[in-house]
């Protein structure tokens, strides 16, 4: 009987702890934010996951007056700044901008990688994102997706893609390409897109995994070829261009997407409170406007649907990577 009283005692207790965690939550987050917000960027200034958080913060400011400081932390591919947000006090006061890579390759490429993205890390909202297209010289005689494919089929090894770089979304997307065309290519790893598109253009290089950004003038002006849109869409600014889904490959979708994050341990009520903020930020037409001029579009969401789109890509990209053998040098 003792033994029933502590029992039931304890359970009442647990119950009451849990009620007044709650209502100091929910306190805490109509209350908050009272001091800047610190907004870390895991690359450097000037980049694409710079201006998307930059934009974004700045949205919000202009609508709720909350204070941010950008600190970008660039370094081992995102790494560094992602680890610093995920090891910082989990009160509502550290934000972090992931993205494709540091949320969704690193973990199959880094074994040693200094975070788990779903165990430290605790999804917000989904921001933004855009697909990677396949461009050619315009003299190709790859006009269509399918005709690439059965080109490639025909003379195994002999086509080579570029990419931005080894272990890049550009060189993954590559392989995830090859995957599931069944087609061999050699890849040939750049320092950016520059001496690709470059190479690309003088037509010492067949194909190149790209940004639309970064390819879109040279597609308007006819000098490069847009194969298709690694993607289940089309694109906005190339309405014309096929999406891969069209050439029967539904799966073949590469897209730099970037989502905002918390510290696992942060109150609920709080991370609530930016997910509502983020999204009316990602209905404002200049943000829309700045973004569509880096490539993306706003997405949004709840954090529940972005922690499903984290696990989807890790487990994606792991058996693209496990598959074609890609290391790190």
């Amino acid at each position: 009987m003792l033994d029933h009283v502590k029992s039931t005692g304890s359970l009442a207790a647990h119950a009451v702890c849990l009620l007044l965690v709650s209502s100091i939550g929910g306190a805490f987050a109509q209350d908050y934010p009272t001091k800047p917000i610190r907004f870390v960027v895991p690359y450097p200034p000037g980049g694409g996951t710079d201006l998307v958080s930059r934009v974004l913060a700045q949205t919000i400011a202009e609508h709720t007056k909350w204070s941010f400081v950008i600190e970008n932390k660039p370094g081992a591919g995102g790494a560094i700044g992602v680890e610093q947000a995920a090891r910082a006090v989990a009160d509502g006061y550290t934000i972090v901008m992931g993205q494709t890579s540091n949320l969704a390759l690193s973990p199959s490429l880094n074994r040693k990688l200094p975070y788990d993205p779903v165990k430290d890390l605790q999804p917000i909202t989904l921001v933004a994102s855009g697909p990677l297209i396949l461009v050619a010289n315009s003299a190709s005689t790859f006009k269509s997706l399918a005709g690439l494919i059965s080109q490639a089929k025909a003379q195994p090894g002999k086509f080579m893609f570029g990419s931005p770089g080894n272990g890049s979304l550009g060189h993954l997307g590559g392989e995830l390409f090859q995957q599931a065309a069944g087609i061999k290519l050699e890849h040939i790893p750049y320092k950016g897109a520059a001496q690709a598109l470059t190479d690309v253009l003088g037509g010492r290089l067949d194909i190149y995994v790209s940004t639309v950004p970064a390819a879109l003038a040279q597609i308007r002006s006819g000098r490069l070829q847009a194969i298709a849109v690694m993607s289940a869409e089309r694109h906005a600014d190339l309405p014309e261009v096929p999406a891969a889904a069209e050439a029967n490959m539904p799966g073949l979708e590469v897209a730099n997407w970037y989502g905002l994050l918390v510290p696992a341990a942060t109150p609920k009520p709080v991370v609530a409170r930016l997910g509502q903020e983020v999204a009316r930020a990602l209905t404002n037409a200049d943000l829309k406007a700045k973004y569509a001029a880096e490539g993306v579009g706003p997405k949004g969401g709840t954090a529940e649907e972005f922690a499903a789109h984290i696990k989807t890509e890790i487990a994606k990209w792991e058996t693209a990577i496990t598959s074609s053998g890609v290391k790190l040098e």
